[in-house]
């Protein structure tokens, strides 16, 4: 008689001797354990075969560069533009831009339920079903979070953004309508590619939790660097702190909601500010050597907080449950 194996949370049990070759009962055994596992933490309860997150990892990407070279040449085309490609943010570019991540991110998330064969919703929270009363709350304390940290930002380095002057135009305005429409749409997009796709699907490369939870963290956030091109090392550390900041807000949590309301209220507050102090003209995005600086930590200190927030009101949560 063999005696029964655990494999940790992915538990099966092999049943007694038989004629089978062993390799028949390994594959039986393999085809047999769940996709998910509610036992796991968030991030670390999907299971697939080992090379199904590499076309996580790289469709989602190329999706977003062919929908935004596209977007792109047509507000070319409409605009009159001679360089489509520029990083001047006018408002329709910013549109195009805004409307490619987010739907890369729903790509990412129907990918890895299908090639996972995992229900979709297992990817937006774990073991517990969506909560939009929690996405509120996180929304109004990363609000806070985040205009405190702006509020610092213009005190201690006003020129560190590339703020220039208080301007309103037609341009602005035009600006204003589309960060406010448009960008919770791209933040909770690239939430969705990063924290309920590539997270969970590089985190299965592991079994051991933990470790499981560091690979997933450090594939994820070097991702989500790497995706936002820059070639200054404090943008690219930063966008990495950002990563695993937002990764962890998801991993106590168990959902994204956490990570979703805080990326929606940094890109739509800094949105709106670098659109007002534009001096009324299209902004441009510079990620290029020597953008970034030491200011960057007050925005870190910013992600720690909010790290501390979600941590405080997740545990008060389970405090509440368990009473």
């Amino acid at each position: 008689m063999n005696a029964p194996r655990t494999d940790g949370p992915w538990e099966t049990t092999s049943g007694p001797s038989s004629p089978v070759s062993n390799d028949s009962r390994l594959v039986t055994r393999e085809r047999s354990r769940p996709a998910v596992a509610p036992s796991r933490p968030f991030g670390a309860h999907v299971r697939m075969a080992w090379w199904k997150p590499l076309v996580v990892i790289v469709v989602p990407p190329l999706a977003m560069l062919a929908l935004q070279v596209l977007f792109w040449q047509l507000v070319g085309v409409i605009e009159g533009s001679d360089d489509p490609m520029s990083p001047t943010m006018t408002p329709l570019k910013s549109l195009a831009i805004n409307i490619s991540i987010g739907a890369a991110g729903v790509v990412a998330v129907l990918l890895l339920a299908w090639i996972a064969k995992v229900p979709w919703r297992c990817l937006i929270s774990s073991p517990r079903a969506f909560d939009a009363r929690r996405l509120r709350i996180y929304l109004v304390g990363a609000a806070l979070l985040v205009g405190a940290g702006i509020g610092v930002v213009a005190l201690v380095a006003p020129d560190s953004p590339g703020w220039t002057a208080f301007g309103v135009t037609g341009t602005t305005i035009s600006l204003l309508v589309v960060t406010v429409l448009s960008t919770p749409l791209q933040s909770a997009g690239e939430e969705l590619w990063w924290r309920s796709a590539v997270l969970p699907a590089a985190a299965s490369w592991v079994r051991a939790v933990r470790p499981a939870l560091a690979v997933g963290l450090i594939v994820s956030s070097l991702g989500f660097a790497m995706l936002h091109g820059s070639n200054d090392s404090w943008l690219f550390g930063y966008y990495t702190f950002i990563g695993i900041c937002t990764a962890l807000m998801a991993i106590i949590s168990r959902g994204i909601e956490a990570p979703v309301a805080f990326h929606v209220a940094n890109n739509v507050l800094f949105g709106i500010v670098n659109t007002v102090l534009a001096d009324g003209e299209p902004y441009a995005i510079d990620r290029s050597t020597d953008s970034g600086d030491a200011s960057l930590l007050i925005l870190a200190a910013v992600n720690i907080a909010m790290v501390v927030l979600v941590w405080l009101h997740e545990r008060r949560a389970r405090a509440r449950s368990a009473g």
